[in-house]
């Protein structure tokens, strides 16, 4: 029997076979709480019991997370880090990634394996802002217009994008083609330069409100707080992961800012394997963990039943991390 891989992030959870080739099935990280008294046909009672067990990258509610693994938890488990798996996912075992997650962003510096947490870095700035954000930018140039925040979603995936540098995003707040698109309500809206806000936002916090450096800036000071005979394979080997990092433009604005970095340290970022599914850097850490678990599961590396009996909870860290 195949293992099963999870990733359970803020926004959706990830989960299949270890099957990497594949790719991972995807439902949103909720549980729903059923009341006490089951008999009930009180509507009101049924309401507002959705439970999000993951929220900012931390899991907030440990009950609902012990009952969704309940369904796949069996003979064994094994764990390992978000940023050791997106690095495992195209083929590196050192290096620097870049995870924009739905509530958060980490950046993370990996060696030999080994996470360094003393250089690494999480901020509370993720697709879930960057889709509100969008929702507020268009609620201003279509103000009879409501949407949804699914709506919205749906949009920030089809059109956000990043602009090729600073100047160009300035260019673009000053005179945008708008095109229209109709929800599926029927409702018609105008889209123009907002597409642009959203991406830009990653590379000038400010746009939401945040005293941060951007992206780049944020890698670089995360990278220069480890060895400098470490600096090299962090450099050579980054990776860029997360759903916001596959938006339109990401990777190449990415790349400039990082050639135009005042500093010594300039990143390069690391392709992806051609016989790996193109959406990797959306699921990266969930390939990793299914490559992980052909090595893991075969070899007895994994916490057994018994292993666990034995020694309580510390043995997941003297097995997986």
């Amino acid at each position: 029997m195949e293992p099963a891989v999870v990733d359970a992030g803020s926004g959706i959870l990830k989960f299949n076979h270890a099957l990497p080739e594949y790719g991972p099935e995807v439902i949103p990280t909720q549980m729903k709480q059923v009341p006490e008294d089951e008999s009930s046909t009180d509507a009101s009672l049924l309401e507002n019991v959705i439970v999000d067990p993951v929220v900012r990258g931390f899991i907030r509610d440990w009950d609902a997370m012990e009952d969704l693994l309940s369904h796949i938890l069996y003979t064994g488990f094994f764990a390992s880090e978000q940023a050791v798996l997106s690095l495992y996912a195209v083929g590196r075992i050192s290096g620097c990634t870049v995870d924009i997650g739905h509530g958060k962003m980490d950046i993370a510096s990996v060696i030999e394996g080994a996470v360094q947490h003393i250089s690494s870095r999480r901020f509370e700035i993720g697709g879930l802002d960057l889709t509100n954000l969008f929702a507020q930018e268009l609620r201003k140039s279509n103000p009879l217009v409501n949407f949804s925040i699914s709506d919205v979603e749906k949009l920030k995936e089809q059109y956000a994008s990043c602009a090729e540098d600073d100047a160009a995003y300035q260019k673009v707040q000053q005179a945008c083609p708008e095109e229209q698109h109709t929800l599926p309500d029927g409702q018609v809206i105008k889209i123009g330069r907002e597409r642009y806000t959203v991406g830009e936002a990653l590379f000038q916090p400010s746009i939401l409100g945040l005293e941060l450096h951007g992206i780049v800036e944020q890698l670089v000071r995360c990278i220069s707080t480890v060895s400098s005979e470490n600096h090299r394979q962090l450099l050579e080997n980054t990776v860029l992961c997360g759903g916001s990092a596959s938006m339109t433009g990401f990777e190449d604005r990415f790349q400039k800012e990082a050639s135009l970095s005042s500093s010594a340290i300039r990143p390069c970022l690391v392709k992806p394997p051609e016989y790996m599914p193109d959406n990797l850097s959306k699921y990266s850490a969930w390939v990793g963990g299914a490559i992980l678990a052909k090595v893991v599961f075969p070899q007895n590396q994994h916490v057994t039943k018994a292993d666990y009996d034995e020694t309580g909870p510390s043995i997941v860290h003297r097995k997986c991390f």
